[in-house]
């Protein structure tokens, strides 16, 4: 605004040169004819006709000879260039018969000479066609072309702005032009009216430029409503591709997304399951939704798009049960077309969901058959998964347990810091764990004594740091409801891959006893030597975090309901303490009341087993 204010007051005050009318005195560049076509000079017949039949040409030597005119002016001349591009694309010719042709030359000579000539809309298809027809980009010719839009750029339009860089970052463009359009277009943001030109800069450009984005993302909030199916598509997966989970927006367009009567198409149905499984976004009523409408279609689906589906569901903690049996009863039908990775991430999406197949027995024959002689191509880490997901299943067999837990298999996990091979070692510990509790008549190999608490210790140490809200509180209380320190362990890391909050030995009148002075076998490093005194039992505290749970309700996932049984097959009462009960208590004193309660009904429900035990065998005596 203060350069116009200036430029105005020097037209007015400075002296015009001889020659010029007054006010022109500072006047450079292109003509203010060029800067749109409402201000562009009539055309006289002739041009308007030349120009007709340019465009109206259906082969490259046609516009060449149309070309030939005494008098062709720069616009023609641009605009014969983009017609020749646009034919050699179409009719996929090779652009170097038209380089070398002597006309051609002429149409860059005129162009060039009178570049600051040319309207914005020709100057943009020209910059457009160039690299079609194989000029190089930095080529004398492109970099003019380059020059004269770049110090128009204040005089282009919204629209030809946005054209111009998804032109621009397709073509990968690193010179100057580009970052200076993306700075123009979050200049002029709020100008954006269209939910289509909003759409394609987010997938097409925002990765370009993380200040866009921002303001392109607060355009689409504004324009949620008038988007439609598709372009709610095209939004969510530029917000996953480039992970930015804007959490206002993705609410926004799932409200809208709900709002659509009419049943989705199928691309769009596993592109959102995508997107929403890549942001971790969960949204009920949208898998609700995503998972009813895509259920039709299984059969319709490719094993890599099935495959894909059940993992994403996965991912989002979202277990349909009608879909779910539709993808075991498709993984049956299918069993021959499914590569054997499409199967594994198959049954890790069931593990992971704790899912059991109603047709349970044909299909983990199916799997064993499909895993038998195979697990030499899997990679170490895919087939730790597939054996650990048959244990939360609770279908392990021999030979998987053997290979997994061999010492030639381990070794190639320990001393690998990555955070795969890290989780693959737990899930180790955690298979080890079945084959010694939950597996009568496996014989070994097992994991050796001295790797079953390998760098746990400092992982908990730093864990500490990052303490949940539920696990402070937890904490605050374990005193108050169990007893001092000599009483209680609290954070107790075992052999078996599971974490215990706190532990706490009750002898026959449940009264806590100084845990440290016994054994526990539970431990890598055990502390005491006295065994347990007659009819003293071990009570383990628990706590279900929020990610532990479906998120269809209170049902307790894979890798929790393992944890369960193996620490119960260890010998532990088991006192449970999930968050959605435990963050609901304010005072102190209420969750110390809390754990006191659950540790009581943890008694309560041992010994009612053992009477019930003890009944059934005085009557089968």
């Amino acid at each position: 605004m203060a350069a116009h204010l200036v430029r105005r007051c020097c037209r007015r005050l400075l002296p015009a040169p001889p020659g010029r009318p007054p006010g022109s005195a500072l006047r450079s560049g292109p003509p203010r004819w060029a800067e749109g076509p409402q201000a562009r000079p009539r055309d006289d017949g002739a041009e308007q006709q030349l120009r007709e039949l340019i465009q109206a040409a259906s082969s490259p030597h046609e516009v060449l000879q149309l070309s030939q005119g005494p008098a062709l002016s720069s616009n023609l001349a641009a605009l014969a260039i983009a017609r020749l591009a646009r034919l050699s694309l179409q009719q996929r010719l090779d652009p170097q018969g038209i380089r070398r042709d002597p006309r051609f030359e002429q149409l860059l000579g005129t162009v060039d000479a009178q570049i600051s000539q040319v309207w914005n809309v020709p100057l943009l298809q020209l910059l457009r066609s160039l690299p079609a027809l194989g000029l190089a980009p930095g080529g004398r010719q492109a970099r003019s072309v380059e020059q004269e839009v770049l110090w128009r750029l204040r005089r282009l339009s919204l629209q030809q702005l946005a054209h111009l860089a998804e032109h621009l970052a397709a073509q990968g463009h690193d010179g100057p032009l580009l970052p200076e359009v993306l700075r123009k277009l979050e200049l002029r943001w709020t100008e954006l009216d269209g939910t289509r030109t909003v759409v394609t800069l987010m997938a097409k450009v925002g990765h370009l430029s993380p200040a866009l984005m921002e303001r392109l993302e607060d355009k689409a909030l504004e324009l949620a409503e008038q988007f439609d199916t598709d372009e709610l598509r095209r939004v969510v997966l530029a917000l996953a591709l480039q992970q930015r989970r804007c959490v206002p927006l993705l609410r926004a367009l799932s409200y809208h997304l709900l709002q659509k009567p009419a049943e989705l198409p199928l691309p769009v149905l596993t592109d959102l399951l995508f997107a929403y499984s890549k942001l971790s976004f969960q949204q009920p009523q949208v898998l609700h939704r995503l998972a009813l409408e895509l259920q039709p279609h299984l059969g319709t689906l490719s094993p890599a798009q099935v495959s894909r589906c059940a993992r994403s569901f996965a991912s989002l903690r979202w277990l349909s049960r009608p879909l779910a049996e539709a993808t075991a009863q498709y993984c049956l039908d299918h069993r021959h077309n499914l590569s054997i990775s499409q199967l594994c991430g198959i049954l890790v999406s069931f593990a992971r969901l704790n899912f059991q197949p109603s047709s349970s027995e044909e299909f983990f024959s199916m799997i064993h058959e499909r895993l038998q002689g195979q697990e030499q191509e899997l990679d170490v880490h895919l087939l730790t998964d597939v054996v650990w997901s048959l244990c939360v299943l609770q279908q392990p067999q021999h030979p998987h347990l053997c290979q997994v837990l061999g010492p030639e298999f381990h070794t190639r996990l320990r001393g690998d810091t990555s955070p795969r091979a890290q989780s693959s070692w737990l899930k180790l510990l955690h298979i080890n764990a079945t084959a010694r509790l939950e597996v009568p008549g496996y014989q070994g190999p097992f994991l050796p004594p001295e790797v079953l608490g390998r760098d746990r210790d400092r992982d908990k140490g730093k864990d500490k740091e990052k303490a949940t809200p539920l696990q402070r509180w937890l904490w605050e209380a374990l005193p108050g409801a169990l007893g001092g320190h000599d009483l209680v362990r609290r954070d107790v890391s075992t052999i078996y891959g599971w974490d215990i909050d706190a532990e706490v030995v009750l002898d026959s009148d449940n009264k806590p006893l100084p845990l440290r002075d016994f054994t526990a076998p539970h431990l890598s490093r055990p502390e005491g030597t006295k065994p347990l005194p007659p009819g003293a039992r071990r009570v383990a505290v628990l706590r279900w975090e929020l990610p532990q749970f479906s998120s269809r309700g209170r049902e307790l996932l894979g890798r929790g309901s393992m944890a369960r049984r193996h620490l119960r097959a260890a010998g532990f009462l088991l006192a449970e303490v999930p968050h959605y009960e435990f963050l609901e208590l304010k005072l102190e004193r209420q969750r110390v009341a809390y754990l006191k309660d659950k540790v009581a009904k943890a008694l309560a429900s041992d010994t009612a087993g053992d009477m019930a035990t003890d009944t059934a065998t005085d009557t089968a005596t």
